[in-house]
């Protein structure tokens, strides 16, 4: 039987072992920042990116969305369903393409995303306070 060899010292020197335990922790601190707000991470980040990008131009669709969230489509659409049950957002059809439905943040889910952004800003820069000013361009260069 082969004994398992690494290159690397030891779990604290490995990159991928490393984000890991850094997204969970980072997943915890998102999660506590969401909480008084009744929203989760997915959520939120459908939400605000919704914001965003009706903010750079006409309302997304939910393919557009997903694409800029790097959501599944199909996970995109059941949470887009369950935030417009809850009046966050609104949906409507796309008259260049009946198959495809355009999203909006209605005012209620901006006064949401005003509230809910703040303290997750605000837990980001707390968490992250320990990483140097290059650390979101690494992030950046990394991100698909």
């Amino acid at each position: 039987m082969t004994a398992p060899e690494s290159r690397l010292p030891g779990p604290e020197r490995s990159p991928g072992f490393l984000l890991w335990r850094v997204t969970l922790a980072w997943q915890r601190a998102m999660r506590a920042a969401l909480a008084p707000h009744d929203l989760t991470h997915v959520q939120f980040v459908l939400l605000t990116t919704t914001w965003w990008l009706t903010r750079a131009g006409e309302p997304p669709t939910q393919r557009q969305l997903a694409d800029q969230a790097g959501t599944d489509t199909m996970m995109t659409s059941q949470v887009v369903r369950k935030l417009a049950d809850r009046g966050l957002l609104a949906r409507a059809d796309d008259p260049a393409d009946a198959r495809a439905k355009r999203l909006e943040v209605t005012p209620a889910g901006l006064e949401l995303v005003a509230k809910a952004l703040k303290d997750v800003e605000t837990a980001d820069a707390e968490f992250f306070a320990a990483a140097d000013d290059g650390f979101v361009d690494a992030l950046a260069r990394l991100d698909p």
